[in-house]
């Protein structure tokens, strides 16, 4: 442990708990193991002098990234919580486990890692996005669970043939014996035989016009107090940044705005990662900031944990003041012809009036069926 301490001094001393994906802390008592737990996410940040994405364009991400990077922390954690577990922290000079690697090694800048920024970009470019164009939280959800999709990562309804909901993004339908959960297959990590599959859910929202609703607030805190949450993506315009908690009425979150050297193993095959740690007191900003496009994690892996969310997300309803961000439903309506993916895209009638509340970078919202 005493090889991650640093001066706390930016912290708020405050009474009020800290919570971390799903974890209270206090900052008198828990400094440390605040520290520990943020410097823990794997943090992914502009880089430069990576190979040529698409072999001709760009060497870096500085400027435009940093939805992309925030894309890729939300997505590592869930890769963290499905084969390191919560409770995994990771301590500088402490040798780490291969699942570890294997995990970081899926993220590195270089067109044949299956979430580079490399496979990102060019995904992006079926949903309109230029390479080197800025991404806001909507698309990049979709552009990375497109990614993940073409790697057969578990999602909605993938999990149980007879399982309904409505709400979040999901896969296309696929064979069960191709699925191996996010890691490629000579990973070793199958497993054919469960019922249930891990589950991630991302959520894109929009929680006001310009700026955030109020209403909004607490049930958007309570996300981050849940002990399935991955976090959030969002921030300000053309300023993305990822979300892992909340004091009082602060966010807390990392930072992708700082432009490192691409990192590419060493000749005995080790992977230099102490640059994918952020070992510095994490950085906060008020909630009332926030900009209303976001995007919102969670990660079940159990089927259990699937029920509790589901019940915690039912309760946020009663929660006195607040605002239910989205809603459940148990059964697709009838008029969805799909029962893999539904595409709500509005019929004319509509658009203008969407357009017109959707009035930021990433109006194509969609809603897609568990």
């Amino acid at each position: 442990m005493d090889a991650m301490l640093f001066e706390y001094e930016d912290f708020p001393e405050t009474k009020e708990p800290v919570w971390i994906l799903g974890r209270k802390y206090s900052v008198f008592t828990e400094k440390e193991e605040i520290l520990l737990d943020v410097t823990s996410r794997l943090w992914f940040t502009y880089r430069k002098n990576f190979p040529a994405i698409g072999g001709t364009g760009p060497t870096s991400d500085t400027g435009w990234g940093c939805m992309l990077r925030c894309g890729q922390m939300i997505f590592a954690q869930a890769l963290v919580c499905r084969h390191l577990g919560r409770d995994w922290r990771w301590i500088k000079g402490k040798r780490q486990t291969d699942n570890y690697f294997s995990v970081l090694n899926a993220f590195i800048d270089k067109k044949d890692s299956y979430y580079s920024i490399h496979q990102i970009a060019q995904m992006g470019v079926g949903e309109g996005k230029s390479i080197g164009q800025w991404y806001g939280p909507n698309t990049v959800a979709q552009v990375v669970f497109d990614v993940f999709c073409s790697c057969s990562f578990f999602v909605g309804r993938l999990c149980q043939s007879n399982f309904s909901c409505a709400g979040a993004a999901a896969c296309p339908a696929a064979e069960a014996d191709m699925l191996y959960n996010g890691y490629p297959e000579e990973a070793g990590v199958r497993d054919k035989h469960s019922l249930w599959k891990p589950l991630v859910l991302l959520i894109p929202l929009r929680l006001g016009l310009t700026e955030i609703n109020e209403a909004y607030i607490e049930t958007l805190k309570h996300c981050f107090m849940m002990p399935q949450s991955l976090g959030v993506i969002g921030g300000k315009p053309n300023s993305a940044h990822y979300f892992i908690g909340y004091v009082g009425e602060e966010l807390i979150y990392l930072d992708p705005h700082t432009t490192q050297p691409a990192v590419e193993p060493s000749d005995s095959g080790c992977l230099p990662d102490e640059s994918f740690h952020c070992q510095h007191p994490p950085c906060r900003m008020s909630i009332a900031e926030l900009d209303p496009s976001i995007a919102v994690g969670f990660f079940c892996h159990t089927e259990e944990d699937f029920n509790d969310w589901c019940h915690q997300i039912k309760k946020l309803s009663l929660v006195r003041g607040a605002l239910p961000m989205f809603e459940l439903v148990e059964r697709q309506p009838s008029h969805f012809s799909n029962p893999d993916v539904l595409n709500l895209t509005p019929d004319s009638s509509d658009a203008d009036r969407l357009e017109r509340f959707f009035d930021s970078e990433d109006e194509d919202f969609e809603i897609l069926s568990l």
